[in-house]
């Protein structure tokens, strides 16, 4: 028996017996206990993964290398298995050279990194040549790699996703050193995933200590574990009080730096008295949070939309990031949202309809023919499918065949009985 479909079109599962021998009345049964999918959902539906798989690429071009852009800001990046498994040294590929050059590998999707140059086809891959763009330096020293390119993930070094792991959970990518982290190993209870933007793990809030400064004013609250939980499914025991507490609110936090006016004598030659002149000097933000009192524990801290605008940065505070390799942190354009609204807001710009680029090239007669056409398409059609909705059966495939071969057949007819006259 033949799968049957919804009115819409969209394929749906079957139950019970798949024998060609059902009766009628089986057959009917089933039909009425299957869910009807409309059209409009199936293109809600399509729509919405369309758009998730543009923000997940964030603009990535899919056909050219992009070796010869230097290290891209951020791209969609996949490690390969085939070509550099566990005990070879780790690289990294563009999404256009996962197409062309590894389309049968097997492949680790590492997501995005920041400042990466493709690998494809240098010395890390023994036998392989990049189809795209052969010649590559040896290798890329600027390149930073972890486990990821392993396909492990986490403190616990694991699989994602992990068949051995039937603890269901949230995996929460740091955006210091770029690792994903399960939510039950951050050592914190993680907020509701709307409620905060961005993460950094424990590690990287050893590395970059001045964070807790900041963290009693910007972090979103959390709460600690009582008792480390167990990869067993013991479920978490939390404080009640919360690990960072906003004395003030993230609104008192001035998004410029202050700036102190001083009156000093001008210097200026021909004035016979000295006039004030105002002088301006930057106080740090951060010199200010750290003499207040922080809270510093072994835990990840969640931040919020726009909190690295709030950042210091003052000539001091620049520097100190830049020794400490986190420069980024003050660059908006660096966060994983900016890069997927890059690639949502680039395939908007480039969506094109096909039906108006048909129309556009066609003249007036043309055009006038082709909507006919299609208004009688729609027509019929809304008229064929109205009869299966009015007797609450659903539509199979032979159906949507047959009323396109008859629809094909009423308009060779109609072509047939047209008669042109010559003057």
């Amino acid at each position: 028996m033949e799968r049957p479909t919804a009115a819409s079109g969209a394929p749906e599962e079957e139950g019970g017996n798949d024998s060609n021998t059902s009766t009628g009345g089986e057959e009917g049964d089933r039909n009425a206990e299957e869910p009807v999918v409309s059209l409009a959902e199936v293109l809600a539906e399509s729509e919405e993964l369309e758009n998730e798989a543009r923000a997940v690429l964030g603009g990535s071009d899919h056909e050219r290398c992009s070796y010869s852009q230097g290290a891209v800001k951020r791209q969609a990046l996949y490690a390969c298995s085939t070509c550099t498994p566990p005990g070879e040294e780790p690289a990294g590929i563009c999404l256009a050279c996962s197409y062309e050059c590894h389309g049968s590998h097997k492949l680790f999707e590492l997501y995005t990194k920041r400042n990466f140059c493709c690998d494809c086809g240098n010395s890390k891959f023994k036998s392989l040549k990049c189809k795209l763009h052969p010649e590559k330096a040896t290798v890329n020293p600027a390149n930073k790699y972890n486990d990821n390119f392993y396909g492990l993930y986490c403190v616990c070094k694991r699989p994602y996703p992990d068949p051995d792991d039937e603890i269901p959970d949230e995996m929460i990518q740091c955006i210091v050193c770029e690792d994903w982290f399960h939510g039950r190993h951050l050592g914190v209870v993680p907020p509701d995933s709307g409620d905060f933007h961005e993460m950094v793990c424990q590690s990287c809030m050893d590395h970059c200590p001045f964070l807790w400064a900041y963290a009693s004013q910007l972090a979103v609250p959390t709460v600690t574990k009582v008792i480390a939980a167990a990869d067993n499914g013991t479920v978490l025991n939390v404080e009640e009080t919360e690990v960072i507490k906003n004395e003030n609110s993230i609104d008192q936090m001035k998004t410029e730096d202050k700036i102190i006016q001083i009156n000093e004598p001008s210097t200026s030659s021909g004035n016979e008295c000295s006039v004030p002149v105002k002088k301006e000097i930057v106080v740090c933000k951060l010199q200010e949070l750290q003499a207040k009192q922080n809270l510093k524990q072994n835990i990840a801290t969640f931040w919020p939309h726009n909190w690295r605008s709030k950042l210091c940065t003052c000539k001091e505070c620049v520097k100190m990031y830049s020794d400490t390799e986190v420069p980024f942190l003050t660059d908006e354009c660096d966060t994983v949202l900016a890069y997927e609204n890059k690639g949502t807001n680039d395939q908007e710009t480039d969506r094109r309809d096909p039906l108006m680029d048909t129309l556009n090239s066609m003249n007036r007669v043309q055009q006038v023919e082709l909507i006919c056409e299609y208004n009688d398409l729609k027509t019929e059609l809304t008229d064929y499918l109205r009869r299966f909705a009015n007797e609450g059966t659903v539509v199979k495939r032979e159906d949507i065949q047959q009323f396109f071969e008859e629809f094909q057949s009423r308009k060779r007819r109609r072509v047939d009985q047209m008669q042109y006259y010559c003057s």
